[in-house]
């Protein structure tokens, strides 16, 4: 699929014509939502947590730098399709090893390129989320309220499911863990490394990247692994990693999360952050149209620190449903959402952002310094 004439309709009736790059089959549906990073679309692109949408690219080049074999967040893009207003034909950089339009074209995901991403993403934030579909230029306005009635009755299907891990498996320690009061993160010298579970919900790969570089030992598990099997293998923590969809719908994850609570330190990341609050009693919420970019700014409320992080979620914790033993650690600037929150008791707690970054800023990797060492604290503890 090349240089033909497509479109992206609305389930509003709202029409945006542009070029069609990429590949699959056409027509492809999904959630119409956008991102704000002026880089790091491939990040992006292969992010489970966009399973089943159809990302906007805010920031008008797309494509410049190409795509190259480091930047990948998981095996295969996983967006639905693509718009931008222009894709680059001609990429250079030094560690590019193909186009952005051919690397989606091999893996069968559709591309819009030429549309007014201005006026899409202000539709967006007028109208909120919007469901949608990329399909052939339609001939005339009956056509395109054909595809508009079509993009209403579509439905996103269990995208948890499809990207999780299909098999668990591990990956080994990069250098040996220094146990000791005085510790403060891996250092060569013997102990044990800790070991940490990743419940795989749709994670990236830099949350694993980022537990590996800090000396542990991790085993990456499907999304509907019963916690007894997870707790039979001893874990130290347990990351509750990102991913797609509605955490509501997620009924096995918070199933799950509910049986390892008191168990083991736990500590979720933005779809995990939300099965947490689920699993202990609180409610989630749909936002008008989301958090996607890089430099969305989130104030420590036991600090007053602000932190610039990056964000891809369509849905937040209510504050209000939280549990009393539940305490609000964090918040968006913006527009107050709950951004962080710890367990009163229990060595329990979660963030909405991405720490990992990838793309985005890196202020916010000390939190997995900071989960560490409480599972450290815990081995002494547990050792005493």
């Amino acid at each position: 699929m090349k240089g033909g004439r497509g479109a992206l309709v609305l389930e509003d009736g709202r029409t945006f014509y542009g070029w069609l790059f990429g590949g699959g089959e056409l027509p492809r549906f999904g959630e119409v939502v956008f991102t704000t990073g002026m880089a790091g679309y491939q990040e992006v692109v292969t992010d489970p947590s966009y399973a089943g949408q159809i990302v906007t690219m805010a920031y008008p080049l797309i494509g410049n730098t190409g795509v190259n074999e480091t930047d990948a967040e998981s095996r295969r893009p996983w967006v639905a399709g693509l718009v931008v207003r222009e894709i680059q034909e001609e990429p250079s950089h030094w560690q590019e090893r193909e186009t952005l339009a051919a690397h989606l074209a091999s893996h069968g995901v559709p591309g819009l390129s030429g549309v007014d991403t201005r006026a899409l993403v202000r539709h967006i934030r007028e109208h909120g989320t919007l469901r949608g579909v990329i399909v052939p230029a339609p001939e005339g306005p009956a056509a395109a309220e054909a595809w508009a009635e079509k993009a209403r009755a579509w439905r996103m299907g269990d995208v948890v499911g499809e990207a999780t891990c299909e098999a668990e498996y591990e990956v080994p320690a990069e250098e040996p863990w220094e146990a000791g009061p005085d510790a403060d993160g891996p250092k060569p010298g013997g102990g044990r490394p800790p070991r940490v579970v990743v419940v795989d919900f749709g994670a990236k790969g830099n949350i694993v990247r980022e537990l590996v570089r800090r000396g542990c030992r991790v085993r990456v598990v499907p999304a509907r692994t019963p916690p007894e099997a997870i707790l039979a293998w001893r874990p130290d923590g347990v990351v509750l990693s990102n991913g797609p969809g509605d955490p509501a719908d997620e009924r096995e994850g918070v199933a799950c999360v509910r049986g390892l609570i008191g168990r083991v330190p736990i500590f979720g990341i933005c779809l995990g952050h939300q099965l947490l609050a689920l699993a202990l009693g609180g409610r989630t919420a749909k936002l008008k149209f989301g958090h996607r970019g890089v430099n969305h700014p989130v104030r420590d409320e036991r600090t007053g620190e602000v932190l610039i992080t990056t964000h891809n979620h369509g849905y937040a914790v209510v504050e209000e449903s939280l549990p009393p033993e539940l305490r609000v650690t964090h918040r968006h600037l913006h527009d107050g959402t709950v951004e962080g929150m710890e367990h009163r008791d229990l060595p329990i707690w979660s963030v909405q952002f991405h720490p990992e970054a990838s793309p985005g800023p890196g202020e916010a990797k000390s939190l997995f310094d900071a989960f560490l060492a409480r599972v450290r604290a815990g081995r002494r503890e547990g050792e005493a």
